[in-house]
């Protein structure tokens, strides 16, 4: 379905009169209105020149006990919940990208920023003229920012989700101190289907730039938003018929079958599901748009089959896999009981990107797990996704997956760039590219940066600490305006990029001491993940050893090595302070260097055994003395009595199981016990 072009040739705001649309407005007016309100509890006046529409916003305003002189929101929400908000709001975010655009096209360099809201006024994006955007940080009119009536008070946003009508609050008329500087007008955003408000579209800056006009604007735009979202849900309504009907063949006729979208809620169902509904969910609702299964992230989870229904839990749930992402489910009424409860399976041919993605990140920790999980889920949207973690914890891994995840046709380009890899002189160049002879060193043809090549796919931008300050606005005004300009070139560049950045910095500390952007912190920081470091990944240790050591064996054609009970004891009681990255080197040094092919504690390079002996000797009782030399040796021999001892009793005294399970012959523990006992 074509968008049909911007247009407000005769456009009437619905559920204005005439009078409101066309009353005149004197600021000095309606502020002494304000103070007489804000003093008598009401206008004193029958011709107070206040709309009607901002005389009911005061009343509830003061109702609701906002601060009248508050300088702008004060609710904020957390990085976390912010994450989920935007998750479950990906959809509007998605279509108004291209509206966001379009209006900008129609402002022109009109002062204006232009919001868009989740349903309770909270302001998931922002977009326009970026000095206005700076601007509205004064007022907390940003990303996170609680703007509804109850918070902030009369105002384009608040006051529109309250009247589900198109509102336009000018200066004076709003109902905070601190915002009266302001203009905004507020439009409702819609569901196509069921009619109820998603969010809304507000266009704010300072009371210059209010024209009548841009209240008709508002509700265009709101429209258009709502018509592309109509569009996707229509499109995708029709890939989970298609994805359904490929699991059609093998089933009983007899059978009802139920298509859910991502959001849980029914497209679809047979003749079939509606008399089989009837006997088995009688308090449940059928039709199209209900939603079946609660979701609070906006697609469907693992777990599908808990959050269905009691009664409704026996019966079978498909997954419905369109360009390779669960767009959906395929929930199967049997005509026949089944034995087994509903699950929820990958097809084993689905995903292909993903695993193999998944796969590089080695680990069955449930730190790790759920991280993985948590990182796949936020790939589904298009926000960027900022990654945490110290050295070597495999953020790239992350970054890979995001790519792998958010993949529609496979040959979306991934693109990772180390900020600190560069000189601050050609870092610029590096990520937007230059102009012939922009600066020394440039080359005479010009060239594109890393945001052009990665354009439709994924940039990964680790150590985006190190971004010099100065160049951290250019990073903002491509995210915010989607072009990038070359250096020395006033030519826009479109570009389609998914931002993954990394840093092993604290950033929030970084904005507090004033090293980064506080908004290029949020810009980037909206969804935030913490990848766990290997000492809490409780596990993971001994599958890390067991994966490098059959890894670097078949690259240097070698059988993979042998760990004494001594040595492993060792290696998973060590912090690991750099983590994957210091695990896999040290496994590919013994790999080479280790000739028995049995790894003892001797084996390992000097400097891994004085940092393991400094770690050990904070652990063990102080009456071990110190540890250096042959102390340290001794200390090595201690773990390694503990091991065994642990060993025999797990195994009930059973010297053959234990020697198993240690990796030595029942000759070599025996000969060991005989030595532990004779030393006591």
């Amino acid at each position: 379905m074509a968008k049909p072009p911007f247009s407000l040739e005769g456009y009437k705001v619905p559920g204005a009169t005439d009078t409101e649309q066309g009353r005149p407005y004197d600021e000095g007016e309606t502020n002494r209105a304000w103070e007489n309100f804000l003093t008598f509890g009401d206008l004193r006046r029958e011709n107070a020149p206040v709309r009607g529409v901002i005389e009911d916003s005061w009343q509830r305003s003061v109702k609701s006990g906002v601060n009248a002189h508050c300088k702008g929101s004060n609710l904020v929400a957390s990085p976390d919940d912010l994450y989920e908000l935007r998750l479950k709001n990906d959809d509007l975010l998605g279509s108004s990208a291209e509206t966001f655009r379009r209006v900008a096209q129609v402002l022109g360099d009109a002062a204006t920023m232009v919001v868009i809201t989740d349903s309770n006024g909270v302001v998931l994006d922002v977009g326009g003229d970026q000095r206005t955007i700076d601007a509205g940080h004064d007022i907390r009119l940003e990303i996170g920012a609680a703007w509804g009536e109850t918070v902030t008070g009369t105002n384009g946003i608040g006051t529109a989700l309250v009247t589900g009508k198109p509102v336009h609050v000018h200066a004076a008329e709003h109902f905070s101190e601190g915002i009266k500087a302001w203009t905004c007008v507020g439009s409702p955003i819609r569901s196509p289907i069921d009619g109820r408000i998603i969010g809304i579209v507000d266009f704010s800056g300072p009371q210059a730039i209010f024209h009548r006009h841009n209240v008709a604007l508002a509700v265009v735009a709101a429209n258009h938003i709502e018509l592309a979202l109509s569009e996707k849900i229509r499109i995708e309504r029709m890939q989970l018929l298609e994805a359904s009907i490929s699991r059609m063949p093998g089933m009983n006729s007899a059978d009802g079958v139920v298509i859910l979208d991502r959001f849980g809620r029914v497209v679809h169902h047979n003749d079939m599901a509606s008399v089989r509904w009837r006997r088995i969910a009688q308090s449940q609702d059928l039709s199209i748009g209900t939603q079946l299964v609660p979701t609070s992230e906006g697609f469907l989870v693992k777990d599908l089959a808990r959050g269905l229904p009691e009664e409704l839990r026996e019966q079978r749930i498909e997954p419905l896999v369109v360009d390779g992402v669960v767009k959906g489910a395929m929930l199967v009424l049997a005509s026949r009981p089944r034995a087994n409860p509903a699950v929820f399976q990958m097809s084993p041919t689905a995903h292909v990107a993903v695993m193999s993605a998944k796969e590089a990140i080695v680990g069955c920790s449930e730190a790790l797990l759920q991280t993985v999980e948590k990182v796949e889920r936020a790939a589904l949207g298009r926000t960027a996704i900022l990654l945490e973690g110290e050295t070597g914890v495999g953020k790239e891994l992350f970054a890979r997956l995001v790519h792998a995840a958010s993949q529609k046709t496979g040959k979306e380009p991934f693109v990772a760039f180390n900020c600190g890899a560069v000189s601050k002189e050609l870092l610029g160049g590096e990520l937007f590219g230059h102009a012939p002879g922009a600066f020394t060193g440039a080359t005479r043809e010009g060239r594109p940066g890393r945001f052009e090549f990665a354009n439709g796919g994924v940039l990964s931008l680790d150590e985006i600490g190190e971004l010099p300050l100065d160049l951290q606005p250019y990073l903002l005004r491509v995210l915010e305006e989607r072009v990038v300009y070359r250096l020395g070139d006033s030519k826009p560049r479109p570009v389609d990029v998914r931002l993954v950045a990394s840093t092993n910095r604290n950033l929030k500390q970084e904005v507090a001491e004033g090293r980064f952007r506080k908004d290029l912190y949020f810009r980037i920081g909206v969804v935030k993940f913490i990848i766990p470091p290997l000492r809490e990944r409780t596990g993971d240790v001994e599958v890390l050893i067991d994966h490098f050591n059959r890894q670097f064996a078949a690259t240097y054609s070698t059988e993979p090595l042998r760990f004494e009970a001594t040595t492993m004891e060792l290696l998973r009681r060590y912090s690991w302070p750099g983590n994957v990255r210091e695990l896999r080197n040290l496994i590919e040094n013994l790999v080479l260097m280790t000739l028995t092919g049995i790894v003892t504690p001797r084996d390992l390079p000097e400097d891994f055994r004085e940092a393991a002996a400094q770690q050990l000797q904070a652990r063990l009782p102080a009456e071990h003395g110190p540890t250096s030399g042959e102390g340290e040796i001794a200390r090595f021999d201690e773990m390694e009595r503990r091991a065994i001892e642990r060993a025999v009793a797990n195994a009930g005294g059973n010297i053959a199981a234990a020697a198993e399970k240690l990796g030595l012959s029942r000759a070599t523990l025996y000969r060991k016990l005989h030595q532990y006992r004779s030393r006591t």
